[in-house]
């Protein structure tokens, strides 16, 4: 799992580096502060068509708005975020918020309470207290301890909070890139001494509660995170962790099946007259991995520069060139030298008892004497003279030709460790290229000389020396030294100039709001601030201390040309790192030849160790008939050593949210009043009906357009100072929902959101009537700003599809079964892409038309519009009169075009998307019921139990695949699966179509059901925001009514409805069902097997080349 690098992120800088999902397997929570949001919003603030903002996610499985849990890295499908632009200032604290009320369980009085806790010094459980900090603006304390006896440090945050979090990390500086701490982060929860069972870590998802479990793998270190509000199910998932990464069994067979091996493609076909069967390939979970990561050309710009910045820490994530050097001897000997309590780093959160948990941890730690570890800190190069590297990369079958080549320059800035000037550093990064009037934004994208932003633009904090980024990508040749240029020149502009006091003013007032902003998963972004600085000289309880840096920051900014001072310290040096990737129309072809060379050697190296060839063959095939052998025994193994929790746990009835409402003005206002530390938060739909397609594909652009143009009186600068120091953001969107009564009835039309301080909610108001009715389409500007929207869209949109391609052929396959599918498949699928790489090539007078056309209609005063607020109960009457004059500005009816005709994608499709990548993301979609429909509930209880006991054993497990599971979507009434990073979709495909034959016939136990209902209810009950509170009901139309109804039928569900449901929709159905696949062609993604191919717009003999080139692999292989 890749972390997070929002440009405008001030405390987190940009360490985009290894961050990877535990073995391929990523519980998550889809929350308005997820790390993946704010990356969609950094890049929609950009320029970025069709991203994330602050409205809200669509229902995975349940009809839920929030608390999904995701395997792999099923993303988070959405409605209104399809197709919505956000304009929303930059996170300048990921994690300053408070969180929801409730009562405290923990043993302490409160976090403010100083004398319940105990003295520095004071010896507890193994361990001694070292330091104690209060931080009253982020309402915790915290506590450093260290364990007497290993000398484990440990980081407690007292929270009056009850999602609580706990985290193991280690340092892991790789020592190549063979990818050990990477694949050593999947081996590791392969089973351990307490639990030696095979997978322990995936088959605790549905023996939990938590609302997030996961590993990850970043460039220095390797972390263990948990979830939940459940105390027993913390100490089960505190104990599984921690035996896990201390006692782990790292099987040789378990690294061969998470690393890498050779064998045969298809070892229960050996006996096969077909000679591919006994074709020898590279196999591994991280291998594929990996491949599909170097496919993102700007994931591999990324690790190609952090190659050549900081040489001494080497890519942990691995390069399929290197992973395949890498022994399993070497693996053990990795985990002996790192996995040690000696060089640990554990992080407890939240309103549970200290002194419970090191009692646990202190247990797990005491058969370690304390060593010696390498707890290096890797440094980059020294600058002393201008440096330029130029790197090959592949060419984008989605940008134009000329368009290829990758660029950035990068300084070296001082030590993290002063928190003072780190933080005004953030503020330059920010004021320097956040947003479309920032001047660095200006001078590059906006002046043509590139298209966005490249991948390791902006400030990097969390190592111990910062680097500042700038880089553009979609350049000419010829423009490359033109950005060095450029860049400089506006370092020089804005040392000149300075920074207009309201836009830093706008920053500071950001950081205040975030202090109030509530969300539900506080702990983990602590967690995720924290760790990597922690891991890096950057002193933790000094992090925490907002307050204390930002007034510091303050005296200093008041005082005069702070910012332009850091300026002249670090950024008009021309001792400089240039780097530069260049298009290489070898490079694919390059990489099938090395790899054909590498397998060949592998092939020879084994066979040498053999009297004959065919007996090395024998060998292999053997070998790989044993691994499965091992695997299949593994789904029937007795589990009874597992902690657990019990659907007897679950509360039956859910806690209902008063929810109130009046008329305003004619319009329906849907109230949730509760404490919001002093915000209100705004959310309106208006519906639209039967828009035509040729507006309602255009409303993407739209978005993003009325983000960007700027109105006759005031330029996007303008209004982006003002949104940053009135609002938290505000956005617009399109909208479409299933009704939860029928498959049939839906609705559309644009949605709109925005939180402030509740002073300030008229101004949010004006903001968003002045972008929406004012947006000037005719401007001399307009075109020109419209096309840099396009190709930004562009020259990102195959890097996208690499890192989410699942989600895509998921959205495409589905894009025939109902009428909100179709619309969510052109408003924000392959289909979107297709449209705006098209249109970044044409005349584009006519897209201006239509976009005011949409500009026409967007919101009105009448029947159509209905709006939420969530607000504390003192701001309830001051918020309407707010909302009244608000309404009185929109005009009482607009006139809506419709059309009756609209595209069709047939059922029972067979799509292949050619694309140049070296793995396959494959979906196949079946219709099914509505979510009130009592087969609803069945469905989804099949879904997890597919993904659990089918799907990921036979996709992932034994196929290879990084990760492949099954979703219920009872709102779309529809019934999924999926396969992600895959090097065999066709052997998926097989998988999935016999996959509800396989669950019909299955005898299903008590224990079966027993997680797969938990595994439900982690979504249902996870923790949630106080501004998402009330928005099932509103954006979706599920009432408590209709969730309760649904939640005791999932707790009632049997065995033999859930065989019925198999029965009835994947069998008996089969024949509706529609499957898409995304990847390299090959022969039998054919006409004449019933294959229909497309294409997103890519020119027709970058098509060919792809297929060219992979009939060239085919042919390398079999000679090999």
């Amino acid at each position: 799992m890749r972390g997070d690098g929002g440009i405008g992120a001030l405390t987190s800088g940009k360490r985009w580096g290894r961050r990877r999902g535990g073995r391929g397997v990523e519980q998550r929570r889809c929350d308005d502060s997820d790390g993946r949001h704010r990356a969609c919003s950094a890049r929609a603030r950009r320029g970025r068509i069709g991203q994330c903002p602050e409205v809200s996610w669509r229902e995975e499985s349940s009809g839920r708005s929030e608390g999904t849990q995701s395997l792999d890295a099923v993303v988070c499908h959405q409605s209104h975020r399809d197709a919505t632009a956000t304009l929303q200032p930059p996170r300048v604290l990921e994690f300053a918020h408070s969180t929801s009320l409730h009562v405290p369980r923990r043993a302490y009085a409160a976090v403010t309470d100083l004398s319940h806790f105990p003295k520095v010094g004071e010896q507890l459980h193994g361990f001694t207290l070292k330091r104690l900090k209060q931080v009253p603006e982020l309402e915790l304390t915290a506590l450093h301890l260290q364990h007497d006896k290993t000398g484990a440090e440990y980081l407690h945050v007292a929270r009056d909070d009850a999602n609580n979090v706990f985290s193991i990390g280690f340092k892991t500086n790789p020592p190549d890139a063979t990818g050990v701490p990477h694949i050593l982060e999947h081996t590791t929860l392969c089973g351990s001494e307490r639990y030696p069972i095979r997978d322990p870590f995936f088959k605790m998802l549905p023996r939990s509660l938590s609302n997030f479990m996961n590993a990850w793998t970043f460039a220095d270190h390797t972390g263990y995170p948990f979830a939940t509000t459940n105390a027993q199910d913390f100490k089960n998932l505190m104990s599984v962790y921690l035996d896990a990464t201390l006692h782990p069994l790292l099987k040789e067979n378990d690294f061969t099946q998470e690393g890498w091996r050779i064998g045969p493609e298809n070892p229960l076909a050996a006996e096969s007259e077909d000679p591919s069967a006994k074709k020898i390939v590279f196999k591994g979970v991280v291998y594929n991995e990996m491949k599909g990561q170097m496919s993102d050309a700007s994931y591999l710009f990324y690790t190609r520069f952090q190659e050549h910045l900081c040489p001494a820490i080497n890519n942990s994530g691995g390069d399929p060139q290197k992973i395949t050097d890498l022994t399993w001897e070497q693996l053990r000997k990795f985990h002996a030298d790192h996995y040690h309590p000696s060089n640990a780093k554990i992080l407890t959160y939240g309103d549970m008892p200290l002194e419970e948990h090191l009692k646990e941890v202190d247990s797990r730690l005491n058969g370690f004497e304390k060593i010696s570890v390498d707890q290096d800190i890797k440094e980059p190069i020294s600058l002393d003279a201008p440096k330029q590297v130029i790197v090959s990369g592949p060419l984008d079958p989605l940008v134009p030709q000329d368009r290829q080549y990758k660029t950035s320059v990068t300084w070296l800035m001082g030590n993290t460790a002063d928190s003072v000037e780190n933080f005004a550093l953030g503020v330059l990064s920010s004021l320097l290229m956040n947003g479309y009037g920032s001047l660095l934004y200006r001078n590059l994208i906006e002046s043509g000389l590139g298209a966005d932003f490249s991948a390791n633009t902006g400030y990097d904090s969390q190592g111990q020396r910062g680097v500042f980024s700038v880089g553009l990508d979609a350049v000419k040749a010829e423009d490359v030294d033109k950005v060095r240029e450029a860049i400089a020149n506006t370092f020089l502009e804005a040392r000149k100039n300075g920074f207009d006091k309201i836009k830093v003013d706008g920053i500071l007032h950001q950081l205040e709001l975030s202090l109030k902003h509530k969300t539900a998963n506080f702990g983990m972004g602590i967690l995720q601030r924290l760790k990597p600085g922690w891991f890096n000289g950057i002193d933790p309880m000094e992090a925490l201390a907002w307050q204390e840096t930002v007034n510091a920051f303050q005296k200093k900014y008041a005082a005069g040309d702070y910012l332009e001072d850091l300026i002249e310290k670090y950024l008009l040096t021309e001792n400089t790192l240039s780097f530069t990737m260049k298009p290489s129309e070898t490079f694919s072809q390059e990489l099938v030849d090395e790899e054909n060379q590498r397998l060949a050697a592998k092939i020879s190296e084994t066979t040498r160790q053999f009297p004959t060839a065919e007996e090395a063959q024998q060998y292999l095939e053997q070998r790989e008939l044993q691994l499965l052998e091992v695997q299949e025994k593994a789904r029937t193994e007795d589990l009874s050593c597992l902690p657990t929790v019990y659907v007897k746990d679950i509360p039956r009835e859910k806690e209902r949210k008063p929810l109130r409402y009046t008329d305003v003005d004619g319009v329906k206002v849907q109230w949730r009043e509760a404490p919001t530390n002093g915000l209100t938060y705004f959310r309106a739909v208006h519906t639209l009906k039967d828009l035509p397609d040729e507006l309602r594909e255009m409303i993407p652009l739209f978005t993003s357009a009325i983000m960007r143009l700027g109105t006759k009186t005031k330029t996007m600068e303008q209004l982006e100072e003002l949104i940053k120091l009135k609002t938290g953001g505000i956005s617009v969107g399109y909208h479409s929902a299933q009704s939860p009564l029928s498959l049939v009835d839906y609705e559309e039309g644009l949605a709109f959101s925005g939180y402030a301080f509740d002073r300030n909610i008229p101004d949010m108001y004006e903001l968003l009537r002045v972008i929406i009715q004012e947006t000037d389409f005719d401007s001399s500007e307009a075109q020109k700003k419209i096309r840099e929207l396009l190709q930004s869209s562009a020259s990102g949109a195959i890097n996208s599809i690499a890192e989410s391609g699942h989600s895509y052929a998921m959205r495409y396959a589905e894009a025939g079964i109902s009428p909100v599918s179709r619309l969510a498949e052109e408003t924000g699928g392959l289909t979107q892409v297709k449209l705006m790489t098209y249109l970044a090539s044409q005349d584009l007078g006519g897209v201006v038309q239509k976009l005011k056309a949409i500009q026409s209609f967007t919101i009105a005063n009448s029947s159509q519009l209905r709006v939420a607020l969530n607000c504390g109960n003192e701001s309830s009457a001051p918020n309407q009169e707010a909302l009244r004059r608000f309404l009185d500005t929109l005009p009482k009816s607009v006139n809506v075009p419709s059309s009756t005709e609209q595209a069709q994608y047939p059922r029972n499709a067979k799509s292949f998307f050619p694309l140049p990548y070296q793995v396959y993301y494959s979906a196949r979609a079946v219709p099914t019921v509505s979510y009130v429909d009592k087969s609803s509930a069945p469905l989804e209880i099949l879904a997890k139990l597919l993904t659990f006991k089918q799907l990921h054993p036979e996709i992932r497990e034994k196929g290879g695949a990084y990760g492949g599971g099954a979703y219920a979507r009872g709102l779309g009434g529809l019934f999924g699966m999926y396969s992600y990073r895959d090097p065999n979709p066709q052997n998926s495909m097989k998988i999935m179509a016999e996959a509800g034959q396989w669950a019909r016939d299955r005898t299903w136990s008590a224990q079966d059901l027993e997680e797969a209902k938990l595994s439900v209810f982690q979504g249902y009950d996870a923790p949630q925001s106080v501004s998402r509170e009330g928005m099932r009901l509103f954006l979706s139309g599920v009432t408590d009514d209709m969730l309760q109804t649904r939640r005791e039928r999932l707790l009632d569900v049997t065995a033999e409805q859930v065989q019925a449901v198999a029965d009835e929709f994947l069998v008996q159905r089969a024949a509706d069902s529609s499957v898409t696949i995304l990847g390299e062609k090959k022969d039998w993604a054919s006409s004449a097997n019933g294959w229909e191919l497309k294409d997103l717009g890519m020119a027709p003999e970058k098509v060919a080349e792809v297929a060219e080139a992979q009939a060239q692999v085919d042919g390398a292989a079999a000679a090999a």
